[in-house]
Protein backbone atom coordinates (compact mmCIF):
# COMPACT_ATOMS: atom_id res chain seq x y z
CA UNK A 1 0.00 0.00 0.00
CA UNK A 2 1.24 3.69 -0.89
CA UNK A 3 0.67 6.69 1.98
CA UNK A 4 -1.94 8.56 1.32
CA UNK A 5 -1.82 12.86 1.15
CA UNK A 6 -4.17 15.45 1.92
CA UNK A 7 -7.50 15.12 -0.66
CA UNK A 8 -5.99 11.89 -2.16
CA UNK A 9 -9.08 9.62 -0.61
CA UNK A 10 -11.02 8.65 -3.88
CA UNK A 11 -14.10 10.71 -4.65
CA UNK A 12 -16.77 9.34 -1.94
CA UNK A 13 -19.74 10.79 -3.82
CA UNK A 14 -18.80 9.72 -7.34
CA UNK A 15 -21.20 7.60 -9.26
CA UNK A 16 -20.41 3.74 -7.93
CA UNK A 17 -17.49 5.59 -5.75
CA UNK A 18 -14.92 3.55 -7.62
CA UNK A 19 -11.85 3.12 -5.33
CA UNK A 20 -14.40 2.37 -2.43
CA UNK A 21 -15.92 -1.50 -1.49
CA UNK A 22 -18.74 -2.39 0.52
CA UNK A 23 -18.70 -4.65 3.40
CA UNK A 24 -22.38 -5.97 4.64
CA UNK A 25 -22.75 -6.96 7.62
CA UNK A 26 -26.69 -7.34 8.31
CA UNK A 27 -27.98 -6.32 4.86
CA UNK A 28 -26.73 -3.49 2.59
CA UNK A 29 -27.46 0.11 3.34
CA UNK A 30 -28.18 2.07 0.46
CA UNK A 31 -25.75 4.68 -0.62
CA UNK A 32 -26.49 6.71 -3.63
CA UNK A 33 -23.97 10.01 -4.52
CA UNK A 34 -25.17 12.55 -5.61
CA UNK A 35 -22.59 14.55 -7.24
CA UNK A 36 -24.14 17.94 -8.63
CA UNK A 37 -24.39 18.19 -4.32
CA UNK A 38 -21.05 16.65 -3.46
CA UNK A 39 -22.94 14.15 -1.02
CA UNK A 40 -23.67 10.19 -0.69
CA UNK A 41 -26.26 9.57 1.20
CA UNK A 42 -27.01 6.35 3.09
CA UNK A 43 -30.63 4.57 3.97
CA UNK A 44 -30.99 2.28 6.18
CA UNK A 45 -33.64 0.40 7.51
CA UNK A 46 -32.76 -2.10 9.60
CA UNK A 47 -29.15 -3.10 7.99
CA UNK A 48 -25.86 -2.55 8.42
CA UNK A 49 -23.14 -1.76 5.60
CA UNK A 50 -20.22 0.35 5.12
CA UNK A 51 -17.92 1.48 2.72
CA UNK A 52 -14.27 1.67 3.23
CA UNK A 53 -11.14 2.12 1.03
CA UNK A 54 -7.81 0.37 1.70
CA UNK A 55 -4.68 2.79 1.45
CA UNK A 56 -1.89 3.51 4.25
CA UNK A 57 -2.12 7.51 5.61
CA UNK A 58 1.02 8.99 7.45
CA UNK A 59 -0.50 10.47 10.22
CA UNK A 60 2.74 12.19 10.84
CA UNK A 61 2.33 14.26 7.71
CA UNK A 62 -2.04 14.56 7.57
CA UNK A 63 -2.95 13.86 11.19
CA UNK A 64 -6.46 15.74 10.53
CA UNK A 65 -9.13 13.77 9.25
CA UNK A 66 -12.07 16.89 7.38
CA UNK A 67 -15.39 15.45 6.50
CA UNK A 68 -18.97 17.13 6.21
CA UNK A 69 -22.02 15.30 6.76
CA UNK A 70 -25.41 15.73 7.76
CA UNK A 71 -28.47 13.12 9.39
CA UNK A 72 -32.25 13.39 9.30
CA UNK A 73 -32.96 11.77 11.89
CA UNK A 74 -31.51 10.05 14.74
CA UNK A 75 -32.39 6.58 16.50
CA UNK A 76 -35.25 6.50 19.37
CA UNK A 77 -34.12 4.33 22.91
CA UNK A 78 -31.50 2.92 21.72
CA UNK A 79 -28.65 2.53 24.45
CA UNK A 80 -25.33 2.38 22.05
CA UNK A 81 -22.97 1.30 25.10
CA UNK A 82 -24.72 -2.06 24.61
CA UNK A 83 -25.05 -4.21 21.63
CA UNK A 84 -28.74 -4.06 20.96
CA UNK A 85 -27.83 -0.67 20.45
CA UNK A 86 -24.75 -0.41 18.61
CA UNK A 87 -26.82 1.38 15.80
CA UNK A 88 -25.60 5.04 14.15
CA UNK A 89 -27.26 7.40 11.74
CA UNK A 90 -23.74 7.86 10.92
CA UNK A 91 -20.25 6.94 11.20
CA UNK A 92 -16.99 7.64 9.79
CA UNK A 93 -14.32 4.83 10.97
CA UNK A 94 -10.21 5.15 10.54
CA UNK A 95 -8.68 1.62 10.91
CA UNK A 96 -4.91 0.62 11.88
CA UNK A 97 -4.51 -3.17 10.95
CA UNK A 98 -2.60 -5.63 13.30
CA UNK A 99 -0.64 -7.32 10.23
CA UNK A 100 -1.00 -11.07 11.02
CA UNK A 101 -1.70 -10.33 14.74
CA UNK A 102 -5.58 -9.64 13.23
CA UNK A 103 -6.52 -9.99 16.65
CA UNK A 104 -4.59 -6.40 17.02
CA UNK A 105 -6.47 -4.80 14.25
CA UNK A 106 -7.77 -1.11 16.48
CA UNK A 107 -10.37 1.69 15.18
CA UNK A 108 -11.90 4.95 16.14
CA UNK A 109 -15.40 5.09 14.98
CA UNK A 110 -16.28 9.35 14.85
CA UNK A 111 -19.89 8.86 15.16
CA UNK A 112 -23.47 11.22 15.45
CA UNK A 113 -24.64 9.79 18.25
CA UNK A 114 -28.80 9.57 18.97
CA UNK A 115 -28.15 9.23 23.44
CA UNK A 116 -24.74 10.27 23.94
CA UNK A 117 -23.42 14.15 24.79
CA UNK A 118 -20.89 15.61 22.33
CA UNK A 119 -17.68 14.66 22.48
CA UNK A 120 -18.43 11.07 24.94
CA UNK A 121 -15.93 8.29 23.99
CA UNK A 122 -16.74 4.37 25.65
CA UNK A 123 -15.59 1.52 23.67
CA UNK A 124 -17.73 -0.61 21.38
CA UNK A 125 -20.15 -2.55 22.40
CA UNK A 126 -18.32 -5.58 20.93
CA UNK A 127 -14.91 -4.97 21.07
CA UNK A 128 -12.51 -3.34 23.42
CA UNK A 129 -10.39 -2.66 19.89
CA UNK A 130 -12.79 -0.20 18.95
CA UNK A 131 -13.80 3.01 20.94
CA UNK A 132 -16.61 5.84 19.78
CA UNK A 133 -16.25 9.13 20.00
CA UNK A 134 -19.50 10.97 19.70
CA UNK A 135 -18.80 14.11 17.51
CA UNK A 136 -22.18 15.18 17.55
CA UNK A 137 -25.00 14.17 20.17
CA UNK A 138 -28.50 13.59 20.37
CA UNK A 139 -30.23 16.03 18.46
CA UNK A 140 -27.52 18.35 17.69
CA UNK A 141 -28.25 20.17 14.37
CA UNK A 142 -30.22 17.38 12.42
CA UNK A 143 -30.51 18.28 8.54
CA UNK A 144 -28.19 20.60 8.95
CA UNK A 145 -24.32 20.51 6.82
CA UNK A 146 -22.12 20.26 9.70
CA UNK A 147 -18.17 20.08 8.37
CA UNK A 148 -16.05 18.64 10.97
CA UNK A 149 -12.53 17.92 11.43
CA UNK A 150 -10.42 15.89 14.24
CA UNK A 151 -7.34 15.22 14.87
CA UNK A 152 -6.30 11.27 14.63
CA UNK A 153 -3.11 11.04 16.94
CA UNK A 154 -4.53 12.94 19.52
CA UNK A 155 -8.12 11.10 19.65
CA UNK A 156 -5.98 7.30 19.31
CA UNK A 157 -3.95 8.45 22.36
CA UNK A 158 -7.01 9.18 24.47
CA UNK A 159 -8.72 6.31 23.27
CA UNK A 160 -5.86 3.63 23.24
CA UNK A 161 -3.27 5.09 25.31
CA UNK A 162 -0.68 4.53 22.29
CA UNK A 163 0.71 6.98 19.77
CA UNK A 164 -0.08 5.97 15.88
CA UNK A 165 1.59 7.28 12.91
CA UNK A 166 -0.21 5.00 10.24
CA UNK A 167 -3.70 4.39 9.51
CA UNK A 168 -4.34 1.89 7.32
CA UNK A 169 -7.94 2.27 6.05
CA UNK A 170 -11.48 4.63 6.20
CA UNK A 171 -14.84 3.71 6.52
CA UNK A 172 -18.03 4.94 6.78
CA UNK A 173 -21.38 3.26 7.72
CA UNK A 174 -24.92 3.66 8.46
CA UNK A 175 -26.33 1.28 10.82
CA UNK A 176 -29.68 0.28 12.35
CA UNK A 177 -29.67 -3.45 12.21
CA UNK A 178 -29.80 -3.41 15.87
CA UNK A 179 -32.20 -1.48 16.93
CA UNK A 180 -34.29 -2.49 13.45
CA UNK A 181 -35.40 1.41 12.77
CA UNK A 182 -34.23 3.54 9.88
CA UNK A 183 -32.34 6.14 9.47
CA UNK A 184 -31.11 8.27 6.74
CA UNK A 185 -27.35 10.33 6.09
CA UNK A 186 -25.41 12.47 4.32
CA UNK A 187 -21.68 12.47 3.96
CA UNK A 188 -19.01 14.95 2.22
CA UNK A 189 -16.12 13.39 1.14
CA UNK A 190 -13.68 12.94 3.71
CA UNK A 191 -9.68 14.38 3.07
CA UNK A 192 -6.59 14.28 5.29
CA UNK A 193 -4.55 17.50 5.88
CA UNK A 194 -1.76 18.68 7.60
CA UNK A 195 -3.34 21.18 10.07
Amino acid sequence: MTALWAGSLPDLTAPGHPGWEEKVFAGSTVYTPLPTEGLLMAESRGTASGLYHEGRVDLRLTPWLNWSWKVGNVLEGVNERAKSGDDYPARIYVVAKGGVAFWRTKALSYVWSSTQGQGAMWPNAFTANAHMIAVRGGSDRPGELVAEKRNIREDWKRAFGEDIEEIDAVAIMTDTDNSGQSARAWYGQPRFSAD
